[in-house]
Parts: structure tokens; C-alpha cells; sequence
């Protein structure tokens, strides 16, 4: 690899870097820089409500005769989930929302890793990966000037993230796409349209 850079000419040598090939910033680094353009440590996400609107395909708009679907839950990190009175058990979007909450970020089993940067929709994006907490592991990718979290990579899925709102000094993406990483299609769209921070898990939930 090396006497090969040394064989290119200099205005490609940036390319490389565009693509991914450069080292990735100190992963710690990163995680608190991601952290604070949220709020700050103290304002991820523990128990809390989220009204959410979304659909399956892979268009933005709902296909012909079908309606994007509503959703109310109540979240607490890292591991339960509830909507109506039914805890979901086992669902890997658990992580997920750990994920965009960068509920992963704070948690002391989380190891985090250095990988490649990416370019992500013309965005330069800095990444980590975090294992430990979570498996397999994911890789997140944080965009280089806002270092908020542009996309996720995890599975057989990417997510791309957008529409940053505030709420109680809490920033976060309203908007969610997700799609194949294999095909590159979008089969997921989802808008947070409410969210709200608990105290305490509401009456009846968490009870035996």
C-alpha cells in the first residue's frame, strides 16, 4: 500500500481519504464530542415517551391504499419497552433506540473502537463502533462539523438519520430512514412527532 501512494499522482491521493481510507479520530474523543451536541450526558434519554408516525416500502409516502401507522411507547433504557401495557421482550430495535438516544455512549459496558471515517450523502462523517453493550456490534458514523449522529450501520441494515429538534435541551433526529445494506434501498421511514422525558415509569408498568 504504501509504495503504491507513492506511485500515484498527488491529486488523487484525496480521493482516498473521501472514501473512507483515512484513520478514524480517537474513538473516546469522538463519543464526547457527540455527546455534548445532544446536551450533554446528563440528557440522554432513560425513561421516557415518544409519539412516533412511520411505514413500510420503499418510497417516502406510503404506497397507494395504505396509511403511515401511529405508535405511542414508553422506553426505558437499556432493555424494556413498552407500548400499551405489552413489554416487547426480545426486539432488536431496543438497540436501536440505544443507538439514537446514545444511550450506548454512556453505557460502562460499551467498548468503543476506532474504524474508518465514511462520506455519507456528500456529509464527511467521523466513526466509532461499539461492542460490549450490544451485538453485533455497531458502527456509528458522526457527522465531522456537527458531530451529531449522521447514520448507523448495524446488521444487515444502515439508518440515516435527520431533522434535529430540541426538547429539554435534548437534540435528536426526528427523522429515520432505514435501509437494505445489501441492495442500498430504503424499506423503513419513521418521524418522531412527540417526545417526553419521565421521572418514573408510569403507573402499572414495570410491576411483576
Amino acid at each position: 500500500m504504501r509504495l503504491f501512494c507513492l506511485l500515484l499522482p498527488a491529486f488523487l491521493i484525496p480521493s482516498l481519504t473521501a472514501r473512507g481510507d483515512a484513520p478514524a479520530a480517537d474513538p473516546q474523543a469522538l463519543a464526547e464530542k457527540a455527546l455534548a451536541a445532544a446536551g450533554g450526558k446528563e440528557k440522554v434519554l432513560k425513561i421516557f415517551r415518544v409519539e412516533e408516525l412511520y411505514h413500510f416500502g420503499d418510497t417516502p409516502d406510503p404506497a397507494e391504499g395504505k396509511k403511515r401507522s401511529t405508535r405511542v411507547s414508553v422506553i426505558q433504557q437499556p432493555d424494556k419497552w413498552w407500548i400499551g401495557r405489552a413489554e416487547r421482550g426480545e426486539e432488536a430495535a431496543k438497540d436501536d433506540v440505544r443507538a439514537w438516544s446514545l444511550d450506548l455512549l454512556v453505557d460502562p459496558a460499551s467498548v468503543l473502537g476506532a474504524i474508518p471515517d465514511l462520506v455519507d450523502e456528500g456529509v464527511a462523517c467521523a466513526g466509532l463502533e461499539v461492542s460490549g453493550s450490544v451485538t453485533p456490534p455497531m458502527k456509528l458514523y458522526f457527522d465531522k462539523e456537527t458531530h451529531r449522529l449522521k447514520r448507523l450501520d448495524w446488521r444487515s441494515d444502515f439508518y440515516r438519520f435527520s431533522e434535529w429538534r430540541e426538547q429539554d435541551g435534548l437534540h435528536y433526529a426526528a427523522r429515520t430512514i432505514i435501509y437494505q445494506i445489501k441492495s442500498g434501498k430504503p424499506w423503513f421511514f419513521h418521524e418522531i412527532t412527540g417526545l417526553e422525558r419521565l421521572a418514573t415509569l408510569p403507573e402499572g408498568l414495570g410491576e411483576p
